[in-house]
Formats: structure tokens, C-alpha cells, sequence
């Protein structure tokens, strides 16, 4: 198994990217090779995933869940292995880190080949680039994040 640990610090509220963060089904909005994501029950989810010309279906499970804090998961069959944990952490009133853990095993050509030359870890941060990006500009757009989340 290849670890992967990336974080980025967003201008937004604890609770905001928090909130964003379990809204799964938006992951493609800012996360690159993601297709789609269909919430199936309030912890299982289905994903469909092209990298490299590579389609993957799989599905995971929230293992653990602490509302502000954490959301740990596991795949659960499919053609990926992984586990992972993203976790929140407040600076201020209206920053907060994201640090992103994740556990996996490539199991084709294409990932064992991407996992060789680091592109796993840049695809992670970049993740996590766009996420702090797509948060930072819907805050913008809509006025900012003060007064309309209360800090955690």
C-alpha cells in the first residue's frame, strides 16, 4: 500500500468547508478524474472514476464521521483499494486546514505507474488546490462567509 498526505489551508469558515466537504456528489466539481459520485445511504457511497483513459467504478463506506472534525472512509469493493481520512482543522474564525491521509493499493498498470512517479500525491494536492479554490470563489460570489456561518 502507497500513503498519500497532503493539506491546504481555505479562507472559509470551520463549518463551511466542513458542510461542502460531505456534499459528495459535487467531488467532480474539484476533484480531477472524478466522474461522479452517488450518495447511496448516509454512509455508503458509489464512484465512478477515469484516469489515464482508466474507468473504475467502486464504492466506499464512512467508517467514521465526527460532524467539523473528521470523515474517515474505505472502499468497499470494485476495482480500488483505499482507505483515507480527511480532517478540519479551525485557525480562525474564518480559516481552516484541510489535511488529507489516504491509504491505497494500484492495482492496475496505469496506477502502479502513476503511483511510481508521484502522480498520486500532485493529483491529491491538486485536489485539495481546487477545493480551496472552489470554496474561496463561491464565498466571493455570494458575498463572503461572514455573518452567514456562524464560526464552530
Amino acid at each position: 500500500m502507497s500513503m498519500v498526505k497532503e493539506s491546504v489551508d481555505v479562507d472559509v469558515p470551520l463549518h463551511a468547508a466542513y458542510n461542502q466537504w460531505t456534499q459528495f456528489e459535487e467531488f467532480p466539481r474539484f476533484m480531477e478524474g472524478v466522474e461522479s459520485v452517488t450518495q447511496l445511504d448516509e454512509r455508503h457511497n458509489h464512484w465512478r472514476t477515469s484516469i489515464g483513459g482508466v474507468t473504475r467504478e467502486f464504492d466506499t463506506e464512512i467508517v467514521d464521521q465526527l460532524p467539523d472534525e473528521r470523515i474517515a472512509w474505505r472502499t468497499m469493493d470494485g476495482d480500488v483499494r483505499q482507505k483515507g481520512v480527511v480532517t478540519f482543522q479551525r485557525l480562525d474564525d474564518s480559516h481552516t486546514r484541510v489535511n488529507m491521509a489516504i491509504d491505497f493499493q494500484p492495482t492496475g498498470m496505469v496506477e502502479r505507474a502513476g503511483d511510481a512517479m508521484g502522480m498520486v500525491d500532485r493529483r491529491v494536492k491538486g485536489d485539495l488546490v481546487r477545493f480551496k479554490d472552489f470554496m474561496e470563489e463561491r464565498g466571493r460570489a455570494e458575498g463572503g462567509w461572514r455573518g452567514r456561518i456562524s464560526p464552530s
